[in-house]
């Protein structure tokens, strides 16, 4: 059993991903080749946004829209720390402080109404994570920032294709920028990431900013980065889009029949997992659940042959290099759930077979270590999934 199936996605698209690299190599147009503004053109239209700007990773989608806003030395950002460390560490290589804003117990996402008592005159920005394939609570960020004249990033790594209150996760605020980790609801062969946005300006910002800051062929009008996405994956991922909504349909399916599995288990033990807000949905990025000895559950899937992953073991508050940004939040909710979320097998192409397998794992493991309560020892993620 595969923690993410990518196998048998690329048998069912095989023909059609072979084909579209095999034209790439055909035409030799490897950097900004016609398959990049094809994939930004599809990508603008699914997300509804005016612009899509394609660049080589969701860690340089962050950093690009960082200095499209002009982000200057000492300038705050908040953001949560339950996270990847990727989104503290752009704002700090853009040259800005994060500032951490503790979660919502039950949905894992960052807790707006911690924001405005952490807000300064060095304010900038704000910065939320769509975690686990949930959108977070934009609309109250949206106002937030509007009062305060503040710029919102989206960081949706994690949730493209998700909706929001009807509209795509991406398309919410200032920037939405996601990431196409082999892993993601959308994923590459390699890394890539996507910009969002209905700023002209900004767009055009973030065009030169991944092209070395080039507004025309070696003429540089801003600083900028090597941040392109290479046509390679662009092809990739065209062909990905052309099941992309049956994939969505699939993870939804799945989510919802991991709820009903887990709503009872090992003699009626239920197994709490991440909320989803009625008003929004979730891709499924990660499907996780929360325990109270996550180290002996996880053991136990593994002696039984099924993968698991942490996401995050320790929030970045905590971590040696950020440690030195832990402010006036001390964010007690993201210590605790550190302690018990575990991710589940998932995505598109999981079996109800193996499904089934999954929870009849976690059931036996949940029933021999005993119900839900204090949290126990956080167990490290593996390498290979703690993107």
């Amino acid at each position: 059993m595969e923690f993410t199936d990518l196998k048998a996605q690329y048998a069912a698209l095989k023909t059609s991903i072979d084909l579209r690299i095999q034209r790439v190599l055909e035409h030799g147009q490897y950097i900004l080749g016609p398959e990049v503004r094809e994939l930004e053109e599809a990508l603008a239209k699914f997300t509804g946004s005016r612009h899509c700007i394609t660049v080589a990773s969701g860690t340089e989608a962050l950093l690009i829209a960082l200095m499209a806003l002009d982000l200057k030395p000492g300038d705050e950002v908040i953001t949560t720390p339950f996270t990847f460390a990727a989104t503290a560490e752009m704002i700090v290589l853009a040259g800005g402080r994060p500032v951490f804003a503790d979660i919502e117990p039950d949905t894992c996402n960052i807790d707006a109404s911690r924001i405005e008592a952490l807000l300064t005159p060095r304010t900038r920005a704000l910065m939320p994570v769509s975690l686990y394939g949930q959108v977070a609570d934009m609309d109250e960020m949206t106002a937030i920032a509007a009062r305060h004249g503040l710029a919102v990033i989206e960081d949706a790594a994690q949730s493209f294709g998700a909706l929001y209150k009807g509209r795509r996760s991406g398309a919410l605020s200032t920037f939405g920028a996601t990431s196409f980790f082999p892993s993601k609801p959308l994923g590459c062969y390699g890394d890539g990431g996507a910009l969002f946005t209905d700023d002209d300006r900004l767009a055009q910002a973030a065009r030169e900013i991944r092209v070395h800051g080039q507004s025309g062929r070696y003429l540089h009008t801003r600083v900028g980065v090597g941040g392109r996405l290479d046509t390679l994956q662009a092809a990739v991922l065209l062909a990905k889009l052309e099941r992309f909504d049956w994939e969505l349909e699939r993870r939804a399916a799945i989510g919802a029949r991991y709820e009903r599995l887990l709503a009872g288990v090992a003699g009626g033990t239920v197994v709490e997992r991440v909320a989803v807000r009625p008003d929004r949905n979730s891709v499924w990025a990660q499907y996780t659940v929360k325990l109270a000895d996550r180290t002996a559950v996880q053991a136990a899937l593994q002696a039984a042959g099924v993968p698991s992953a942490v996401h995050y073991p320790k929030p970045l508050h905590r971590q040696p290099a950020y440690a030195r940004f832990a402010g006036a939040d001390p964010c007690p909710v993201s210590e605790r759930e550190a302690l018990r979320v575990l991710s589940l097998p998932m995505s598109a192409d999981l079996t109800e077979a193996d499904q089934d397998r999954v929870v009849r794992a976690l059931a036996a493991a949940v029933q021999a270590t005993g119900t839900p309560g204090t949290p126990g020892t956080p167990a490290a993620a593996p390498a290979a999934t703690a993107a």
